[in-house]
């Protein structure tokens, strides 16, 4: 299977600590600020993964130098003082690198009846 450039550079990045995969898992269906992020994936997590700021802006630092995340516009009536974060291509493709990795880990755990789901045929 040839693989485009684009999954070439994607597989560059694996894998990923779980911060950077839940801040872009969150990006991935809306552009938002900081602390809408850290509400997303509080809320997402259960509560189990609450981000701290410094941990947040560190990772946001690290994906924007990496081209995975982008500066967005502030959306019309929002505090024009928010920063607002989006998925680039290239932070798209990360994240579904990353989740079919994850994935794979998922079945093996499965395969060796470590989860369930994973009987083996007789």
């Amino acid at each position: 299977m040839k693989r485009s450039a684009l999954e070439r550079a994607a597989l560059g990045h694996l894998p990923l600590t779980h911060v950077v995969y839940h801040v872009l898992l969150s990006l991935s269906g809306a552009s938002r600020h900081g602390y809408g992020i850290i509400k997303d994936v509080e809320d997402r997590t259960g509560g189990r993964l609450v981000l701290e700021a410094g941990t947040l802006y560190a990772a946001i630092k690290r994906l924007r130098d990496d081209g995975m995340i982008d500066d967005r516009p502030t959306p019309v009536g929002e505090d024009a003082r928010r920063r607002y974060y989006g998925l680039s291509e290239l932070g798209r493709a990360v994240l579904r690198a990353e989740s079919l990795r994850l994935e794979e880990l998922v079945e093996l755990a499965r395969s060796a009846r470590v989860l369930p789901g994973g009987e083996r045929p007789a």
